[in-house]
């Protein structure tokens, strides 16, 4: 099936299937216009399929081997550059027609500044959105525009869906305000546990939509990151929190945000791409 707003790109080192057959399908979403420090999002998607090829598909942990799953890759948004609620619309619309050719299929967005992960919300409408981020993302405005990528969480919020946001580590006193008047859960990166993890999520309706903004992990692992923040997350404690969820709730889409570099071979890609070998490895166990 070709879709209206994508372009074929390099694919990852996987066996891919026809998007009618696919349990999973990916795509990325090359935008990169309100980075606020360092730029190169939009080689993100790009930069992560390259990293697959220096990856086993089989998943020791899960006895999984993700070249016998059914994975299509439909290559990347065709953007409007400069023009988020444009790109948003495209993604939107190319989401109605996978779900409408194959509404089984989950999709997997690969990015790209996190404001656009608020176009996959708005196309799947779970009831409970759950984010690893080092930023709360919850201002109303930044620089004047409000779908910048600082305010994607306060953008999805006010579609009514519960959220929960892990391993945060800087915010302004307006977005802590924000999280408590809306019931919003966050836990700082300091307080952070799997235990803490569960005690919020629990609670949380399904179904789930998962976002994973890079930078949530410590900027040793992911220097090339728009907003690189010190004293995040490991990987692991990341991937723990992940699995208890795949098996307690049910998933609708996710997605790897705010990847960006210049270089194949980019530790921040690297680090992209085995989380995502590993969440479609645990939603296919």
């Amino acid at each position: 099936m070709e879709f209206f707003y994508t372009y074929e790109t390099i694919k990852t080192a996987l066996p891919l299937v026809d998007t009618e057959k696919a349990d999973f399908v990916i795509f990325g979403v090359p935008f990169d216009s309100t980075t606020s420090y360092k730029p190169g999002a939009r080689f993100g998607p790009t930069l992560i399929r390259q990293a697959t090829i220096n990856l086993e598909s089989y998943i020791l942990d899960y006895d999984v081997d993700l070249s016998e799953l059914r994975i299509a890759d439909i290559g990347d948004i065709e953007i409007v550059a400069g023009n988020p609620l444009g790109t948003i619309k495209r993604i939107i619309e190319t989401v109605r027609e996978l779900k409408e050719s194959n509404p089984k299929a989950m999709p997997i967005m690969l990015g790209g500044e996190h404001s656009m992960t608020y176009a996959l919300v708005r196309a799947l409408r779970p009831k409970s959105y759950i984010v690893f981020d080092a930023h709360l993302d919850l201002r109303d405005e930044y620089e004047g525009n409000p779908w910048n990528h600082a305010c994607v969480a306060r953008r999805i919020s006010e579609l009514g869906i519960s959220m929960a946001e892990f391993g945060i580590r800087s915010g302004i006193r307006e977005e802590v305000e924000y999280a408590k008047e809306r019931n919003i859960k966050w836990i700082h990166a300091r307080q952070y546990s799997v235990e803490e993890f569960k005690g919020i999520v629990k609670n949380l309706p399904e179904p789930v939509y998962v976002s994973v903004d890079i930078d949530v992990f410590d900027l040793s692992m992911v220097p090339s990151t728009g907003t690189p923040e010190a004293g995040g997350l490991e990987f692991w404690e990341v991937i723990e929190a992940l699995e208890w969820l795949t098996e307690k709730k049910k998933i609708v889409g996710f997605d790897i945000m705010e990847v960006a570099g210049t270089e194949l071979g980019d530790i921040t890609a690297l680090t992209g791409a085995k989380l995502m070998f590993y969440l479609i490895g645990m939603l296919s166990r």
